[in-house]
């Protein structure tokens, strides 16, 4: 059985060099134990990999994109040939020369394919290998062409000093939500110019509301609810780089954890449902679906889930993510799951990749 986005998008670039949702929302809510076996979109890694760090037994992340597992695969192996500051480096984290000697260091353990794949990209690996998606790229005209037009460099640095919610708001309000920023936004986050630049059009088919509107509020969200200066998505979006805040496994303290247990992480190059046909997922406790929902119809959304439910053992938690599309597995298989919801609102409202409508939690019945 093939998945419905498998049909309709274009799965042979690397769309995305980094995770953009919050892996300290995802793990809250999943809270993997020892002995957990982990489902996950395997995405650019970063959240299959703070799986492992949690404390999971074995972690089985899918991706129909060769790109996307190029990306996991030397992400895995940088955890084992790198020290955390090299690491750091490589990413485009922390400032760096030596990117390309860091590449070689970690070429050996790759496959013919990824080797390949990242010879290909130099340039990516000497700008830093967090920046090599489509999706940065988006970020990356965001942030050298558009914003300048908007807001001086001294702005956005007094954007990310720290302050308290009332000193957000007024300085939201008195010195960043001006007309031209309006403007500027409304055009560049549109779903014409998101979808040609940043994703996919087939990304917004079963879209509801316009993708510039929710994002203004979600920024605001941003900006003035949350702390600006501990977002390392935001930081990331306005400097090309992250500054003190960290997403979850790039931190210090998971780097060692990661690779104490990196070997307990598989990569499929298949759908969800082509694993489960094949018969090598026989039992799942935590699901991270990422926000592919978004990107089914209703009737595959449930064939989805139902497919999953019957690997997952009861008790199984699944988490995903909704922008403009709202998908709920409690609305389409209401016997199968339970929703969680007090607990994804409690998560939700502090989720630092804050592109996001909803998070919710379900549980297997």
């Amino acid at each position: 059985m093939r998945s419905e986005a498998a049909t309709r998008t274009d799965w042979s670039i690397l769309r995305y060099a980094q995770c953009w949702e919050d892996a300290d929302v995802l793990l809250g809510a999943l809270e993997p134990r020892p002995g957990d076996v982990c489902l996950s979109i395997a995405s650019a890694g970063d959240n299959t990999l703070s799986l492992l760090a949690s404390g999971a037994e074995r972690v089985i992340a899918v991706d129909l994109n060769p790109a996307q597992l190029a990306a996991v695969k030397l992400r895995v192996a940088a955890y084992r040939a790198l020290s955390h500051a090299e690491l750091l480096e490589l990413m485009g984290s922390r400032p760096s020369a030596r990117r390309h000697r860091l590449y070689e260091r970690c070429r050996p353990q790759l496959d013919r394919a990824t080797r390949e794949f990242w010879d290909a990209r130099r340039d990516a690996i000497d700008d830093g290998i967090g920046g090599a998606g489509k999706f940065e790229r988006y970020f990356a005209i965001f942030r050298e062409w558009v914003l300048p037009l908007v807001h001086s460099r001294s702005t956005v640095e007094m954007l990310l000093e720290p302050r308290d919610r009332e000193g957000r708001e007024r300085f939201f309000t008195e010195r960043w939500d001006s007309r031209r920023w309006r403007m500027l936004f409304r055009v560049f986050f549109s779903e014409t110019v998101l979808g040609r630049l940043g994703r996919d059009p087939s990304f917004f088919r079963y879209a509801e509301r316009s993708v510039a509107d929710h994002l203004m509020g979600r920024v605001r969200h941003a900006l003035v609810d949350l702390e600006p200066w501990k977002n390392p998505y935001l930081y990331w979006i306005l400097h090309g780089t992250h500054g003190d805040a960290l997403p979850h496994a790039l931190r210090a303290e998971s780097f060692e954890k990661i690779r104490e247990k990196i070997d307990r992480l598989e990569l499929h190059g298949v759908s969800i449902e082509e694993l489960i046909s094949s018969g090598e997922l026989d039992g799942v406790d935590r699901v991270n679906f990422s926000n592919i929902f978004e990107y089914m119809s209703p009737d595959a959304h449930r064939e989805l889930l139902v497919r999953v439910l019957d690997v997952a053992r009861p008790g199984a938690r699944m988490a995903y993510w909704n922008m403009i599309v709202p998908r709920r597995g409690a609305d389409v298989c209401p016997d199968g799951v339970r929703a969680l919801s007090e607990r994804a609102s409690c998560l939700f409202a502090r989720d630092k990749a804050f592109f996001y409508s909803a998070f919710h939690l379900d549980e297997a019945r």
